[in-house]
């Protein structure tokens, strides 16, 4: 893996805050817990915000992260749940 100036900016392990928009549904962040727990075990308490028409939630998670690379695995593992359409 190559370095790049993101690993100069971040002293790693260091807390990084996931923000994951999908579908408003009662289990989205229970699915985003799920999957956090299978990479970076610990005890999560997401915000949720619901959008202004209620269609969508945004469920926000600050993770401990050990590298960018972890960083990577994470996003793309939580854009991976079915009722997720951005990770941000």
């Amino acid at each position: 893996m190559q370095k790049t100036r993101f690993d100069e900016l971040v002293d790693f392990p260091c807390h990084f805050t996931f923000k994951v928009m999908g579908v408003a549904t009662e289990q989205l962040p229970d699915k985003v817990v799920q999957v956090l727990q299978q990479h970076a075990p610990g005890d999560y308490s997401p915000t949720v915000k619901p959008s202004s028409k209620g269609n969508y939630h945004s469920v926000s998670v600050s993770v401990r992260v050990e590298s960018q690379q972890h960083i990577e695995i994470l996003y793309r593992s939580l854009a991976d749940i079915d009722d997720v359409r951005y990770v941000l």
